[in-house]
């Protein structure tokens, strides 16, 4: 039995995975960065006992998907964004050193990336890339079946890669930046610079709220909603004149609201991909649900160690 570890900016899930990619138990905390790396793995190893004895299962290996930038071959972590002061601690070789099992660390983007290929909507795919979007923007990039990886092993950014340099200010320290267009957080941004300063709903905006507010009718709510189908059609147009990829796989909280974007961001891929086959793609939601990033992460550890390699199906 694998257990996951999905660590993001905002809260840390652990969960027993078992081998057909199905979750037994799971956890959740938050991730309170300010309270430090020492406090946070603590979490996780309580929460990594306690959900392994309420599935009534001993722990045999553990996969780590989190937020990057992260090291996957050291184990440790970069300067993340959300939790800077942990740069360079290694979650790896803790927990490794307190369970007494080997431990694989990747990016989470690349950790959904992984489960998606093995045991949801992209397998039989050569070339798969995961979008996920949520606080931030993550994507994993699957080609002829293996992560693909830059210079020095690194995870490419591709959530900050340009869309207008006159845009909003990202958190990477440029402008525009597809994240600091259609993350969640950049949704709620466009808001609050748009509406009026007497707007009812204004001191309680999330992007969930926006988008039950755009169901109702909110005419702001509607504008902000089409601000965001365009600019997430216009990044994942990029991805496939880009890429070509088979199939791109979109997962995370702002794409429960799916239903209120897709038709305008395929309208624009449309519109701007006509020197490659962009119908060929298929443009598809992530099939594992809310647990794909826990999932994926159990995963990591199967991609890191070779077992497991032929993953059994789940239909």
């Amino acid at each position: 039995m694998i257990a996951g570890v999905d660590i993001g900016g905002t809260k840390i899930a652990v969960g027993m995975v078992d081998d057909n990619g199905q979750v037994r138990e799971q956890q959740q905390c938050a991730t309170d960065a300010a309270g430090g790396y020492r406090k946070a793995i603590a979490n996780v190893e309580r929460m990594l006992r306690s959900t392994s004895n309420k599935a009534g299962v001993e722990i045999t290996g553990i996969g780590i998907g989190s937020t990057g930038p992260v090291y996957p071959f050291t184990g440790q972590f970069g300067n993340v964004d959300f939790f800077p002061q942990w740069c360079g601690e290694n979650p790896v070789a803790d927990l490794a050193k307190v369970f007494n099992v080997s431990v694989a660390m990747e990016n989470d983007g690349d950790a959904a990336a992984l489960a998606e290929a093995s045991w949801g909507a992209g397998r039989n795919k050569d070339t798969l890339l995961y979008v996920t979007i949520g606080t931030g923007i993550g994507v994993g990039v699957i080609l002829n079946g293996k992560i693909y990886r830059g210079v020095d092993q690194a995870h490419p950014e591709i959530g900050h890669h340009v869309i207008d340099p006159s845009g909003p200010l990202c958190s990477c320290g440029f402008q525009g930046c597809w994240e600091s267009f259609a993350a969640g957080p950049a949704l709620v941004s466009w808001m609050k610079r748009s509406v009026p300063d007497d707007y009812a709903h204004l001191p309680a905006l999330t992007a969930k709220r926006i988008f039950e507010l755009a169901r109702e009718g909110d005419e702001w709510a509607k504008r902000a909603v089409a601000h965001e189908a365009k600019y997430l059609g216009l990044g994942l147009a990029n991805l496939v004149t880009m890429f070509v990829p088979d199939v791109i796989i979109l997962g995370g909280s702002v794409m429960k609201s799916a239903d209120l974007l897709l038709d305008r961001a395929r309208e624009i891929i449309a519109a701007s991909c006509k020197f490659v086959p962009f119908e060929r793609t298929e443009i598809t939601l992530a099939s594992l649900g809310e647990d794909t990033n826990l999932i994926g992460a159990a995963r990591v550890w199967y991609s890191h160690f070779g077992q497991g390699s032929t993953p059994k199906s789940t239909s």
